[in-house]
């Protein structure tokens, strides 16, 4: 998880131990990921993480409440880099294309990074209704929003059809995406996520059906 090195705010932290506690909270948390990602979230314990992190169990209480904090943690950090990192990629792309080619790349490549987060995103979030509800009032809301903004631009350039709902466009992408990431996690063969993005952009933008049929 070495993306997440020095992004991560610790609560209560001294000035002076922040960078101890802020090491020593990133540990934990990418224990947490690999333990998830091994033994499943219901299945996984504190004292797993903590073995993980090579800590002692009562120092992960001193940054997380409980195992349902750390999974929530992992979730908002996963969530909220990639919004940043997302409005920073399409901020100077050029045109729609471009910038749904960055939003797509993006969501692939961090994914592929960071294989033990893909995975407790894309199984062991799913497995929760408490967490589904968060993240699509939430995080997915924001995500979506994003999307929704290029492809209506798109439309008001004429380059997408306007007739079609925006809002129906933008989520039939984002399901596009969120199963070859979860086919990628779930394949043994370790193939390229990232190289699923122009074959999954070329059926959004172009359609299955040859341009003379009905």
């Amino acid at each position: 998880m070495t993306q997440m090195k020095n992004k991560m705010a610790v609560r209560g932290a001294e000035p002076s131990d922040e960078k101890t506690r802020n090491e020593k909270y990133v540990a934990i948390l990418s224990a947490a990921a690999k333990v998830f990602a091994r033994s499943g979230y219901f299945n996984a314990k504190v004292s797993d993480v903590a073995r993980t992190a090579g800590v002692a169990d009562g120092t992960v209480y001193l940054y997380f409440k409980n195992k349902e904090d750390l999974l929530t943690s992992i979730f908002s950090w996963a969530m909220e880099e990639f919004l940043r990192r997302a409005r920073a990629e399409i901020k100077d792309a050029h045109g729609p294309y471009e910038k749904l080619r960055r939003f797509a790349n993006l969501h692939f490549s961090l994914l592929e990074q960071e294989r033990d987060i893909a995975i407790v995103f894309q199984i062991e979030l799913r497995q929760s209704t408490k967490f589904m509800e968060q993240f699509s009032t939430t995080y997915l809301a924001e995500y979506l929003q994003l999307l929704r903004e290029i492809v209506e631009d798109g439309q008001r350039q004429g380059l997408f059809r306007k007739q079609l709902n925006s809002k129906v466009v933008t989520k039939a992408l984002f399901g596009m995406l969120d199963e070859m990431a979860t086919n990628w996690v779930l394949s043994h063969k370790h193939h390229s996520l990232t190289a699923m993005v122009e074959p999954v952009l070329e059926i959004f933008f172009n359609g299955v059906s040859e341009s003379h049929a009905e």
